[in-house]
């Protein structure tokens, strides 16, 4: 009995033995190991990228196809932002939604057509001056070129002049005016087209932007709602500004071109408030050309003049006025800036310079406001406010 307990007490206990698991094949288990590492990882991010950049350039070749269309809703957009304040404001006052759309509508296509009239006007009355001018600059500059130390003829001169004169009369001319006159159809068609989305966005745009949302419910419908408002301000935002600044630019130059005796001072102006649309660039380019008018019709003292009013003018505007106007509605680096005027400019011209940097700030203050961390406070007050009224 002892030694039989002893005995007893001796033998091991039996382990418990796990169940046995389902491994996955081996061909399973190199393919998991063969993407688990790093270059596995770096191959599929590689793959997710360029499955992005594929649907980009997808995106961009249909946006080009379609300028016509892309272009005029585009400039609908950044209108209807800009001007939307007023809609806002008259309807605040009790005017019925279509007769403050109309009220609005009907003074932007004014206001462009009085710019349009008075640029056209003093091109025809001043143009004869503007040619005598140029010929007697252009007397000139030959003048000073015969007298430089390098060997430049009058028969050099005479043949520039006549290949410049066979160019303006070769077939090379009448196809440019073919071509021209297809743009100008397309502006036409594409101007019409614009008034029309600018109508239906400042009459309807918060109804058209919840229809699109209709399909998001939760924190995805606030989201969008959080995009849609922070576009349309900063797109606003960013209009209004550059254009009071702009046209303190123009009405500056504007005198100091009429005080130095330059011609076409309307024209000039604003060319140089357009011009002020395009940033770190635009303003550079209306200095040139106007020091280059002032060369060629009042003489090259009166240009240097010009460039030195150019360069104080845009000093102050860039130091003192844009700061206190524009505030912190264009947050981009002037790196970001000329990136996006590059690729603007390749996809739709001067058109695509123009809307470049809007759009681009408008999409970085969407990815700031993607989650909400970062709204603003003015934008809170204002929900406040309309509260309060509604």
């Amino acid at each position: 009995m002892g030694p039989f307990s002893r005995r007893s007490a001796q033998v091991p206990r039996s382990r418990e033995v796990a169940p046995p698991r389902d491994e996955p094949p081996a061909s399973t288990r190199g393919t998991s190991s063969l993407w688990s590492d790093g270059f596995g990882r770096a191959g599929t991010r590689s793959l997710q990228i360029l499955a992005v950049l594929a649907v980009v350039a997808v995106f961009v070749l249909v946006v080009t196809q379609l300028t016509l269309v892309v272009i005029p809703v585009l400039i609908a957009l950044v209108l209807a932002a800009a001007i939307s304040p007023l809609v806002s404001f008259l309807r605040r006052k009790g005017m019925p939604s279509l007769a403050a759309t109309w009220i609005a509508l009907v003074t932007l296509v004014a206001l462009l057509a009085l710019i349009l009239w008075l640029v056209v006007a003093a091109v025809v009355n001043q143009w004869s001056q503007l040619r005598d001018q140029a010929l007697d600059g252009f007397d000139e500059l030959q003048a000073y070129v015969e007298g430089l130390p390098f060997d430049i003829t009058e028969e050099q001169i005479q043949s520039v002049r006549d290949s410049v004169t066979g160019l303006l009369q070769s077939d090379a001319v009448g196809s440019g005016a073919i071509a021209g006159v297809s743009q100008t159809v397309d502006f036409v068609a594409g101007f019409f087209i614009m008034i029309v989305v600018l109508f239906f966005f400042l009459k309807d745009g918060p109804q058209i932007w919840e229809f699109l949302l209709r399909p998001f419910e939760g924190h995805r419908y606030q989201r969008g709602k959080r995009i849609g408002d922070t576009t349309v301000r900063t797109l606003g935002g960013y209009i209004r500004g550059t254009a009071i600044v702009a046209a303190v630019d123009a009405v500056f130059i504007g005198i100091g071109l009429a005080i130095v005796g330059v011609p076409l001072v309307i024209p000039l102006s604003v060319l140089v408030f357009l011009l002020a649309f395009i940033p770190l660039v635009g303003a550079t380019v209306a200095g040139i050309l106007a020091a280059l008018v002032a060369l060629v019709a009042v003489g090259p003292v009166e240009a240097l003049i010009v460039v030195a009013i150019v360069v104080v003018v845009n000093q102050l505007e860039g130091d003192f006025l844009q700061p206190i106007v524009m505030g912190r509605t264009l947050r981009l680096h002037p790196l970001v800036i000329l990136f996006a005027l590059t690729a603007g400019t390749v996809l739709a011209g001067l058109t695509g310079a123009v809307l470049a940097v809007p759009i681009a700030a408008s999409i970085w203050r969407a990815v700031q406001v993607w989650d909400g961390h970062d709204l603003p406070a003015r934008f809170a007050r204002q929900k406040r406010h309309e509260a309060v009224e509604a």
